[in-house]
């Protein structure tokens, strides 16, 4: 180790690995705390796989920080000794006006990324899983695919403690000094040079001021098994989005061993992290009505698991990096899109702490106000 300074990081999900990561290549020292196991079940970064993707719609300050995350994510892969990424493309079914279209369109041309529009009655044969009937437009583009969080969280567990990092699982961060770089975490206190709040969901309890700001957000997922006469079609099948306002969901089909898993992403705003992740009728109830309009034939898919999920949304989707007193630093980035900018994240946060861009730059690249040079 160079020696530049121990860095506490509260959360071992995503974003506080991968900040580790980062800091660890600049030779900082760095600990880790997590009040639950490693890797966490209770936090966002615990799942089968996530969609990956540069089409970002209106949100062009994102698309034009994904072609930075995929150059990290494919270091990370070299230090790892293994890809956990699989390039699928992604299918977006549009049923009524959307601003997403031009926006992404005019970002992915910016990008150099392929995209292309399907006839509709190519669409039927291509996709005969889902229900075309009111869908406007169906949408193909390239530079899409499958991040799988379980392998990757814990193999950037394994990869960080073999070069020296030290992990704190079971240990509860109750309160943070920012100003002088302490905190307590199971009745201790301990110290370092720099503080660094990544955690998720419970970011608030440790930074109050961050509500109204972000605020958790209950989501609900299902895993399913598809009928047998479409598990082939399923098995080739790229990641999908449906875009109409009724039947918004996204939708990751079962590669490598992981299950059929779509997801709301209509935001609740509401719940509380602690609460038990299995999803209750109410949790699931607008889930539901989206699917029976987006699957054909949605009554002979077997439901697997039901699951809730949290992350912390802002208004506009934006991510929040900022200074925190003299020697904190806070990150929430999530909003539903946080893991696949994950790497990003870290590296920014990296940057600002060792003093290589400006705190208030950060802020604005975070947020996607402004382009990552």
């Amino acid at each position: 180790m160079a020696g530049k300074g121990r860095v506490l990081i509260i959360g071992a999900g995503i974003v506080g690995l991968a900040t580790a990561w980062r800091l660890q290549k600049r030779g900082f020292e760095v600990e880790i705390f997590e009040q639950g196991p490693i890797p966490n079940p209770m936090g966002s970064s615990w799942d089968e796989h996530r969609i990956t993707r540069h089409a970002y719609g209106e949100f062009t300050g994102y698309a034009h920080l994904m072609p930075h995350a995929y150059e990290l994510w494919r270091e990370l892969w070299k230090d790892l000794g293994a890809s956990h990424y699989e390039p699928t493309g992604a299918t977006y079914f549009i049923r009524e006006e959307t601003p997403w279209y031009q926006g992404t369109t005019e970002s992915l041309d910016a990008m150099d990324i392929h995209f292309r529009e399907v006839p509709l009655n190519k669409a039927v044969r291509r996709y005969p899983m889902i229900n075309l009937d009111q869908v406007t437009k169906v949408v193909e583009t390239n530079g899409a695919g499958l991040l799988f969080p379980f392998r990757i969280v814990r193999g950037l567990t394994n990869l960080l403690g073999a070069q020296g990092t030290t992990f704190h699982a079971m240990h509860k961060v109750t309160a943070i000094d920012p100003e002088h770089g302490t905190l307590t975490a199971n009745g201790r206190t301990f110290t370092g040079d720099r503080i660094v709040v990544a955690a998720g969901a419970w970011a608030d309890r440790l930074v109050p001021d961050l509500q109204p700001e972000a605020v958790p957000s209950r989501q609900a997922v299902m895993f399913m098994l598809p009928p047998p006469d479409l598990v082939e079609a399923w098995s080739e099948a790229s990641v999908m989005a449906d875009l109409g306002d009724a039947s918004s969901c996204y939708i990751l089909p079962p590669h490598r061993g992981t299950r059929l898993k779509i997801g709301d992403h209509v935001f609740t705003r509401r719940g509380d992290a602690d609460q038990d992740r299995t999803a209750t009728d109410e949790d699931v109830a607008r889930l539901l009505g989206a699917l029976k309009l987006v699957l054909r034939d949605f009554d002979r898919y077997q439901v697997l698991e039901r699951k809730a999920c949290y992350y912390t949304v802002t208004d506009d989707e934006h991510f929040i990096q900022r200074p925190i007193g003299a020697k904190g630093w806070l990150i929430s980035a999530c909003s539903g899109h946080g893991f696949k900018l994950g790497m990003l994240t870290g590296e920014l946060a990296a940057q600002a702490l060792a003093g290589e861009r400006p705190a208030a730059e950060v802020t604005e690249i975070a947020a996607g106000r402004q382009r990552l040079a």
